[in-house]
């Protein structure tokens, strides 16, 4: 099968709101990709009403950011419906025991590995980039108190569980106080004087 390649410039720009006043470099690149993958970008971007652009820059993002770790740290993909019967299932002291036992240090290491250090500001980045994988993430500023939202349908046990490591690593690794509101379908993680 012939496969017709496009040739699709690309800027390395990062589009998110929360950037736009503080403007990173950027670089024009260009790649040769199969035209039917170009074709199924533009389509996404045009039903997210964004420009290819920033399609392909949210892709990269991610990939830089997470998707290149996920497997050289151990991380697995096991779908929704199963994370949420699995936790369902733990008593509230068996999802503490296991947050503190086994997943505390677990996501501590992973975040280290990935980020190259541990700051308030590197976890905070890394967090944001684990739950964007899982869940939909609201990011607020304001008056030097940042809100995190994550919204992720995945029941109680879930948020308490991450809720428990949040609150350990923030407690002990970092020194630093954070305030977590959960629910059966969100976390709310507050951050004063950053």
């Amino acid at each position: 099968m012939l496969w017709e390649e496009t040739a699709v410039r690309i800027e390395n720009a990062i589009s998110q709101e929360r950037y736009s006043n503080n403007k990173r470099p950027t670089t024009t690149v260009t790649f040769r990709l199969d035209a039917n993958t170009v074709k199924k970008l533009q389509t996404e971007a045009k039903d997210n009403d964004i420009s290819l652009n920033t399609l392909v820059n949210q892709i990269m993002k991610r990939f830089v950011e997470w998707d290149a770790f996920e497997s050289k740290v151990g991380m697995v993909l096991v779908a929704k419906p199963v994370v949420a019967e699995l936790f369902a299932k733990m008593t509230k002291d068996q999802v503490i025991d296991l947050a503190t036992r086994i997943g505390k240090s677990a996501i501590r290491d992973i975040s280290l590995f990935m980020k190259g250090e541990l700051s308030v500001t590197s976890f905070l980045s890394w967090l944001e980039a684990r739950m964007r994988t899982c869940s939909q993430v609201n990011y607020q500023q304001e008056n030097g108190v940042k809100k995190y939202i994550f919204r992720h349908e995945l029941g109680e046990n879930w948020s308490l569980y991450h809720k428990t490591i949040a609150d350990l690593i923030f407690a002990e690794s970092l020194s630093r106080a954070i305030d977590i509101e959960m629910s059966n379908t969100m976390l709310i993680f507050t951050i004063h004087d950053l």
